[in-house]
């Protein structure tokens, strides 16, 4: 498990022209802004229209910002959300995937800050 990206700061810093502070600061507000609750919550209620709304938007902040893993996971909710038919077990792989991605999040967040 040792080789899975969860966050790629440097390909995360380059797409803010190498601006590591800029880079903290928007992890920062992915860290703190975030709702995934309204995901969970959607999917929980069968709302498949919120949930994709919430699964996309995530989907482009997390691709924006290089978080890796938790990008792939949810790109794979987001195809199964628009198919009708969501696995549970992708739905845990998101929230481990969240779970492993924040202590990274605010580890880049402290040293760049």
């Amino acid at each position: 498990m040792a080789d899975i990206v969860y966050v790629d700061q440097e390909d995360g810093k380059k797409r803010v022209m190498n601006n590591a502070k800029l880079y903290a600061k928007l992890l920062g507000k992915f860290r703190n802004e975030t709702n995934f609750d309204l995901l969970f919550d959607a999917l929980e209620g069968g709302n498949l229209e919120e949930a994709q709304g919430q699964a996309h938007t995530i989907k482009g902040i997390t691709a924006n910002l290089s978080i890796k893993d938790l990008n792939q996971k949810i790109v794979e909710l987001e195809a199964q959300i628009k198919a009708g038919s969501v696995d549970p077990k992708i739905i845990e792989a998101v929230r481990e995937s969240i779970a492993a991605t924040m202590p990274e999040v605010d580890k880049v967040v402290a040293e760049n800050a």
